[in-house]
């Protein structure tokens, strides 16, 4: 990782000639990037009107500046994207050169194909909106279909939550008697990606959804017997699939549990559930910001993602590569 462990950089590169705007959605990550970038955050300001309407107003002058705008479309997700949309057209309308999309979660991801007649894509129409708003660039991180960047016309980098898992993984537990376990078939590349990191065998739940948001593990596939189990995931939103996985694979014999998801949705009863599961801990990232609940629940654990993002962004600003943070 090109930063330590205090999240400063190790490059003695030129400092960097960028504008950082942030939406309300996700303002610690973003004040934290802006820290270990050492850049002021633009002076904006983003709030509503008694109807809801959304305003925006950049407070600085932006005119032939290269932009960042931090924002994830997270929960309330209609109000932050069009705070995003909203906070790049005012941009664009001040004459920014270029203007990027730090998008740690994309929301209405998982609407990335037409599961039955009359439904709509969901994913490729937010895109156009993002694109047709102005944005030059998006940037954002495991994104739930990898071919959603297709869906844009327009620069797109998929960022990688893995080295950071990983070292997490190896400073906390080791590679002894581990094995990396996905929740579901859909999420097996998922899961052979991080076992070849930290080189563990991997296993896989077999999963059958009888509806949206209830899931039913059937059958374990793979030796876990006596082992520590890492499930591996993208999105954790109700929990019941993570805390039907970790009881099939405890029923197989599995020692202990825990789980590493990217992006921590939780909705609804989710934190309960998680709490009072088998699962021995839940550790996602901050590309979602916390709730209280989640600060306060005893077996969830945020991993920090802004050493990451702030260097992916410093990267691109430089026009250095980004894929060698993860190959």
């Amino acid at each position: 990782m090109p930063f330590d462990e205090r999240g400063v950089s190790r490059s003695k590169a030129a400092p960097l000639e960028i504008r950082l705007v942030a939406g309300n959605s996700n303002r610690p990550l973003a004040e934290a990037i802006s820290g270990i970038l050492k850049l002021a955050m633009a002076k904006s300001v983003v709030r509503r009107f008694a109807d809801m309407e959304v305003f925006v107003e950049v407070q600085e002058n932006m005119r032939g500046e290269d932009v960042y705008v931090l924002q994830s479309t997270s929960f309330p997700a209609n109000d932050n994207l069009m705070e995003l949309l909203i906070l790049v057209d005012a941009l664009k309308r001040s004459m920014a050169r270029r203007i990027t999309a730090v998008m740690p979660y994309f929301g209405y991801a998982r609407q990335d194909r037409r599961p039955g007649p009359r439904t709509p894509i969901s994913a490729k129409l937010v895109a156009n909106l993002i694109e047709r708003a102005g944005v030059d660039r998006v940037m954002t991180v495991d994104l739930h279909a990898g071919q959603i960047q297709g869906f844009f016309d327009i620069p797109t980098d998929n960022l990688f939550a893995a080295p950071v898992m990983v070292r997490d993984i190896q400073e906390r537990y080791g590679v002894s008697n581990l094995v990396v376990v996905s929740p579901d078939v859909g999420g097996v590349v998922r899961a052979r990606g991080l076992a070849k990191r930290i080189n563990v065998p991997i296993a896989i739940c077999d999963k059958r959804r009888e509806r949206p948001g209830e899931s039913e593990v059937m059958n374990v596939i793979g030796d876990v017997k006596g082992k520590r189990c890492i499930l591996i995931d993208d999105i954790v939103d109700s929990g019941g699939t993570l805390v039907n996985a970790a009881n099939a694979l405890l029923a197989q014999g599995a020692r202990e549990v825990m789980a590493y998801i990217t992006h921590g949705v939780l909705s609804g009863g989710a934190v309960a559930n998680i709490t009072q599961s088998s699962l021995k801990t839940l550790v996602i990232t901050d590309t979602i910001q916390a709730t209280e609940a989640v600060r306060t629940a005893t077996n969830i654990r945020v991993l920090s993602l802004a050493p990451l993002l702030a260097e992916a962004i410093a990267r691109t600003a430089r026009e250095e590569s980004v894929s060698s943070l993860f190959y």
